[in-house]
Order: C-alpha cells, then sequence, then structure tokens
C-alpha cells in the first residue's frame, strides 16, 4: 500500500505546511550566511535540519542499472516511506549537502525586483548579479531602457 493511501485526512497538508515552513528557515539560513565561508559556529542555527536528519529510515541496496552499453550493478540509497513527515527528509538531506558543500562566500540574492532567490555566483569574477539571465536579468536591462528612453525626452 502506497504513503498516500495510508496518509490519514490531511497529514499530506500538515507535512506540505512543515515543508514551507522549512522553507522559509532554511531561506533566512542562507541569507543571514551569505556573502562569508561557513563555519562550525552556525552548528547551532542548523538545529532545526540536524533533527529532521535524524528521523531517516534510508538505507543501501544493490540494484541492477539500465544502462545504454547493458545492465550492471550499483548501490543505490533507498528510504521506507513509513509516514508522510518521511517526504521532508530528502529535502532536509538536499539541504545538509548544500550547507557542507558550497562555498557560502559565493551565495548572492538576486538583484532582482521582488526575487526571492539566492544562488551561488561561479563567474570568473564572482559579477554575477541575477538568479537567471533570462528572467530578473532581462527585466532589469528592459527597465533600464525604459529609463533611458524617458529621460531622453
Amino acid at each position: 500500500m502506497g504513503l498516500k493511501a495510508r496518509a490519514m485526512a490531511g497529514e499530506l497538508d500538515k507535512v506540505a505546511d512543515q515543508a514551507r515552513v522549512l522553507r522559509e528557515w532554511f531561506r533566512g539560513f542562507v541569507r543571514k550566511h551569505a556573502g562569508r565561508p561557513l563555519s562550525s559556529k552556525v552548528l547551532r542555527g542548523l538545529g532545526p535540519l540536524n533533527r529532521l536528519l535524524e528521523r531517516d529510515e534510508a538505507f543501501s541496496r544493490i540494484s541492477r542499472h539500465h544502462a545504454s552499453d547493458g545492465d550492471r550493478l550499483e548501490l543505490r540509497m533507498m528510504r521506507r516511506w513509513r509516514s508522510p513527515e518521511s517526504l521532508l527528509l530528502p529535502i532536509g538531506e538536499a539541504m545538509a549537502k548544500f550547507v557542507c558543500e558550497e562555498d557560502f562566500a559565493d551565495l548572492k540574492a538576486c538583484e532582482g525586483h521582488r526575487c526571492t532567490l539566492v544562488f551561488v555566483d561561479r563567474t570568473r569574477r564572482r559579477a554575477r548579479r541575477w538568479c537567471s539571465m533570462a528572467i530578473c536579468g532581462n527585466r532589469a536591462k528592459q527597465a533600464a531602457h525604459r529609463n533611458r528612453l524617458k529621460s531622453r525626452h
């Protein structure tokens, strides 16, 4: 029986609310520490994430991997989906990996008008300003162009 079938009424909605709270907590953590390297002093601030990770029921399994050059064996991480709240575990794992593997000195908030995204600036000069040149960067350049046209008239 699947997780959705086993969940009680409203349980998945409660988990969705918890996911949103977790997202906002993480957004605040990232914004607070963006622009400088993380040190072990931030461990206390990572309490909510560590408490989530402690709930995991992950395990490894050897399984068949279908590849273009034939089948082979691979070790794959699996997870027991015992409760709707376990759906938060992969999110927490991705956040923990981000905290441990990214250089927070390279994190920047997008300069786009009303954009809430944060990104890792991996450009050579660390001069990137927008989460996406195609969206926020383009909007900013269009706005600057309109302002230049208005000031000429």
